[in-house]
């Protein structure tokens, strides 16, 4: 492992136990303590960069006291033009950012977007009632404005601060209201999320030992054959994917030893969003909690779901739902095709400048729109024994896709990405536009044989009518 995966694994480590410690502090004391320690996180890890954060937290405050109407566009546009300015800094005369203070700017970037949203949700909500003249308080999820301290307490918070999940700002002043949170679960759900962990760490360090990454950048690799090169990609995404379920499992527990993000299930809380629906229990009645809120990777259902769009929805989870809620319905396009390209598009800008994430980012799209295509031309057609085996090869290919698309996530550079992919023969890509022609001719023919079948129906029934009369 490198030192800063060391120091990734020391923080987690320490988080689990110090969650504990936090279920005995009053809501102000909570707030308080989670700032401070969060705060010498940031500043231990990331030195001088710390400003970094310090002024997308404060642009973004300015931004909600100046016009909470346009805070939304406006925050975004802050938020990303500051990231851009972060990963360019070296080009204006400044040190590189750290890896740390990186994984903190990208949560934040998260964050600050979805507390502008929140702030303006409150007020346009809050006018509602005004222009009714409701005599009820606001019905809107935020009870008040947060304040300048409010707001980087949210910011610095030390629960998942490099590592997230990310969670609203509701989420957080939740958290800190929670009634009696000593009697809420904790140990169980925590072991059952840590259970694996140990795990996926062992698989991770020896596939990562067996197989590095660094080899595919070498002559030597060209020299091998074409089984070994396409193999290859599969183990490669096996250790990222291992690294990121450690990692993220690690995290939960974190949230879950804090208690953040417990709701009762009554709720129907999804992740990153918290609860769906207003729920009181009734009195008396044993009430059953969750931390789906925070829940940020379904590790079987990534390896087993069978499609490409599924699999998404089980990587990163909290994160899938800021996209689906503040960037794809804003997407400047109709069209789902084109609303998906440009949700994967500021999915690889937040992730990164490197090449390789837009190389593969805008994969997702041509796989989504190969496999929809041979859904609704192929596997239509076919019974339960046919489906059943078409499902188990479309599962193979998606698992391949993902093989194929994380070599540009980790190779990073287009070079790279693209003679690795050359050495493969674009084989996803082809496939893809394969499935894609297979869907439009199979489709197409379909279509006329349904049109020439509904014309005979058509003509049989005039003729029937002729003889009537």
């Amino acid at each position: 492992m490198s030192p800063d995966e060391l120091v990734y694994l020391g923080v987690l480590a320490l988080s689990v136990p110090i969650g504990f410690l936090f279920r005995y502090l009053s809501p102000t004391e909570k707030q308080g303590a989670a700032l401070i320690l969060g705060f010498a996180v940031t500043v231990a890890t990331c030195g001088i960069h710390t400003l970094h954060s310090l002024c997308t937290v404060l642009g973004t405050w300015l931004i909600i006291k100046f016009s909470w109407r346009t805070a939304p566009a406006l925050s975004l546009g802050w938020s990303f033009l500051y990231l851009l300015f972060f990963r360019l800094a070296p080009w204006f005369g400044l040190a590189p950012p750290t890896p740390f203070a990186n994984a903190i700017q990208l949560l934040l970037t998260l964050k600050m977007v979805s507390l502008a949203n929140e702030v303006h949700s409150y007020h346009a909500e809050k006018r509602e009632d005004v222009s009714t003249f409701s005599k009820s308080p606001a019905t809107g999820p935020l009870s008040h404005e947060p304040s300048l301290y409010d707001v980087i307490s949210y910011s610095y918070c030390y629960v998942g601060i490099m590592t997230g999940p990310f969670f609203r700002y509701q989420t957080f002043t939740d958290w800190l209201v929670q009634p009696d949170s000593r009697s809420l679960p904790g140990k169980q759900p925590c072991l059952q999320r840590l259970k694996m962990v140990p795990v996926y760490g062992v698989l991770f360090l020896s596939a990562n030992a067996l197989f590095p990454l660094s080899y595919v950048r070498t002559d030597d690799f060209q020299e091998h054959n074409y089984f070994f090169r396409f193999f290859y990609m599969v183990v490669i995404f096996f250790v990222f994917r291992m690294r990121f379920y450690a990692a993220w499992c690690g995290a939960e527990a974190g949230c879950i030893s804090a208690g953040l993000g417990c709701y009762p299930q009554g709720a129907l809380s999804k992740p990153g969003g918290g609860p769906s629906v207003q729920y009181s229990p009734p009195p008396g009645a044993q009430v059953e909690y969750d931390f789906k809120t925070i829940q940020n990777i379904d590790c079987y259902n990534t390896d087993f779901c069978v499609k490409v769009r599924h699999g998404m929805r089980y990587w990163n989870m909290t994160v899938q739902w800021w996209l689906h809620h503040y960037i794809y319905p804003n997407a400047p396009f109709r069209a789902y095709a084109l609303r998906a390209g440009w949700t994967m598009l500021v999915s690889a800008y937040w992730h990164g400048l490197h090449a390789g994430y837009y190389l593969s980012f805008l994969t997702i799209p041509l796989c989504i729109a190969a496999e929809t295509a041979m859904e609704a031309s192929v596997r239509c057609r076919l019974g339960p024994a046919g489906q059943q085996a078409f499902d188990w090869v479309h599962w193979f290919l998606k698992m391949r896709a993902y093989d194929y698309m994380c070599m540009g996530f980790v190779l990073l550079k287009a070079g790279d990405t693209l003679n690795y992919w050359s050495s493969i023969y674009f084989v996803i890509h082809i496939i893809a536009l394969l499935c894609l022609a297979i869907g439009r001719v199979v489709g197409g023919a379909g279509k006329a044989a349904k049109g020439t079948k509904e014309g005979e129906t058509v003509k049989g029934a005039e003729l029937v009518t002729d003889k009537m009369e």
